[in-house]
């Protein structure tokens, strides 16, 4: 591994010497949430030796959607959209003519403390999967969450986290399956046996798929495939619907969760997991759960070929999204003043200058 910060300077990582060449050959960047360290992540190449990355703040950052230009992430309370304009990042003051992209926020809504994780553009709106309420929701402006739909074990719409209700796997806009740690209907049941009792759940027909699974995260159709995360067990597995059976594609030395593909990779997060933790503590790959990171995978041969290493800041991942042709992009949040004096019309851009008190 190569270091770049021997200082340990915040969100300092380590990577193998071939990371940044892949990246700059795939012509894409990375973007990861973690909610730890209240952060959303850009991690672009440079050239083919070096990786730069772009820490953004948000509060308890988890799912990612991209669509075209749009860029969605779920925080804490709330659910920000973000529209791409590539002429404000030509033009952006502090640094013209280094980002291929600006996503600045164009719609807030505030939803309320739904512990919202995997969020995806559909056909109708924005979906994501409400986590404290068991059930899949259309981000609404007119209300904090819309029910659209509830697993078939869970008897009402109620606060509490009953089954851990997780991931959401998404193709042509359309959802297909879910992932939940559990098929439990009482508040935080699914904690009693949860490294052994997650499911696979197909949405159209409500009928439970897969059983028996170690914490099921991230579900993902690519190719016509789905794919999913056992961050028990730390494996990437492929499920095949005609014979209702899983194989596993990767075994990866840590808790895994976050998934993405692109050109015949995946791109896996990896998390550390802390001694004192109640949920994870126990788990068998705690040991060697030391490092918060991505790991980048050959699809077809299921052989690692790169790996990001976090050595400061980071200790926890939830999503990994990869967003394609763009080779350095930027984000604006709403903390700082910045997006502000980003203006645009559907003709021109404008960067306003801030006024000195």
């Amino acid at each position: 591994m190569q270091n770049k910060h021997s200082n340990l300077a915040p969100f300092s990582c380590s990577y193998t010497p071939n990371t940044p060449e892949l990246l700059n050959q795939l012509g894409c960047t990375i973007a990861i949430s973690t909610y730890q360290a209240g952060k959303l992540i850009f991690l672009s190449a440079v050239n083919d030796e070096k990786i730069v990355q772009l820490p953004r703040s948000f509060v308890k950052a988890m799912g990612i959607a991209l669509d075209g230009d749009r860029l969605a992430l779920a925080c804490k309370d709330e659910v920000i959209v973000f529209k791409n304009s590539s002429e404000l990042a030509s033009h952006y003051p502090r640094k013209k003519d280094v980002y291929d992209a600006m996503y600045m926020p164009r719609i807030t809504y505030h939803t309320g403390a739904l512990d919202v994780h995997d969020l995806d553009f559909c056909q109708d709106g924005l979906y994501a999967v409400n986590t404290n309420f068991s059930c899949v929701i259309r981000i609404d402006e007119n209300y904090s969450f819309r029910p659209i739909w509830t697993p078939a074990f869970i008897s009402d719409v109620q606060a509490g986290d009953r089954c851990h209700l997780n991931g959401m796997a998404v193709e042509n806009k359309t959802i297909k399956y879910l992932t939940s740690f559990a098929n439990t209907n009482t508040p935080r049941g699914w904690k009693e046996n949860m490294t052994t009792s997650g499911i696979l759940i197909e949405y159209a027909s409500k009928e439970i798929v897969l059983e028996n699974l170690g914490m099921p995260h991230s579900p993902r159709i690519y190719n016509e495939n789905l794919y999913m995360l056992l961050s028990a067990s730390g494996e990437l597995v492929k499920y095949d619907p005609s014979n209702n059976q899983q194989s596993t594609v990767t075994k990866i030395e840590g808790f895994v969760r976050g998934l993405s593909f692109h050109e015949g990779f995946a791109f896996i997060g990896i998390s550390k997991i802390r001694n004192n933790s109640s949920s994870f503590g126990h788990l068998n790959i705690a040991e060697k759960s030391n490092h918060a990171g991505v790991v980048i995978v050959h699809l077809e041969s299921g052989v690692e070929v790169a790996r990001i290493i976090y050595n400061s800041s980071v200790d926890e991942i939830y999503d990994v999204q990869i967003i394609a042709n763009k080779v350095r992009p930027n984000i604006l949040n709403t903390i700082k003043e910045d997006y502000k004096m980003g203006l645009s019309t559907p003709e021109k851009t404008f960067w306003g200058v801030k006024k000195e008190k």
